[in-house]
């Protein structure tokens, strides 16, 4: 076995700055500017070297430009943007309206990442079937971050019919949906997430979400 690549204090400050300053797109910050088949290029590659389950790279994705595609998967977030309204209510409800929650339309390029099943037992696998779904979500942070580090924008769109996708891009049955993202040059990043600008929920503290050597024993009933 060759030793791997040793990275520096400079790489590990890079990546800590793309971490902290990726933010999710909306169609009201893209521009419509292409991206460059080689730009593209460095997302999918980002993608295929995420790490998966028993090494079964169970990914596929759908590069989608035609306005037409475009369309029909928007009518299909109109559809479920309408059913979410009434789950929320007062204030939320009347914040949720002006949000702009989908670059559909606006990004020059839509991309469907799908989860294809192996069809065989993938190591790993055998106890935690979502693993191979979880390998694909990888896929999309690695794609996400370097979209980040391009100056590139990545919007996650899941207010979709799923089912309504996959008959849109003509998938194969076996396949599911897992993102659907909107990409290209933004006229800039938010310095927070903008639901956090927008006080839409807060960030959790550190100490509220990490445990040592598992979950803290309920306290006995003392009657």
């Amino acid at each position: 076995m060759t030793a791997g690549k040793h990275f520096d204090e400079a790489a590990v400050s890079i990546l800590q700055d793309i971490i902290l300053h990726r933010r999710d797109v909306r169609g009201n910050r893209f521009l419509s500017t292409p991206l460059e088949d080689q730009v593209v290029d460095q997302l999918l590659s980002a993608a295929l070297h995420a790490p998966s389950v028993g090494f079964s790279q169970p990914w596929e994705f759908v590069l989608i430009r035609d306005t037409t595609v475009k369309q029909r998967i928007k009518a299909s977030f109109n559809e479920e943007n309408e059913k979410a309204l009434p789950s929320f209510s007062g204030e939320k409800q009347t914040d949720y309206v002006k949000l702009k929650l989908e670059g559909i339309m606006e990004a020059p390029l839509n991309i469907a990442v799908f989860y294809k099943p192996a069809g065989k037992p993938v190591l790993g696998q055998t106890s935690m079937e979502e693993a191979g779904l979880y390998s694909v979500v990888c896929a999309v942070q690695n794609m996400w971050l370097m979209a980040r580090a391009l100056n590139v924008g990545i919007g996650w769109v899941s207010i979709l019919d799923a089912e309504k996708v996959k008959r849109i891009l003509h998938a194969p049955p076996e396949n599911r949906l897992v993102a659907y993202l909107c990409a290209g040059y933004t006229d800039g990043f938010y310095t927070q997430p903008e639901l956090e600008l927008l006080q839409w929920e807060k960030r959790k503290m550190k100490e509220a979400v990490i445990f040592k050597d598992g979950y803290t024993p309920a306290l006995p009933v003392i009657p």
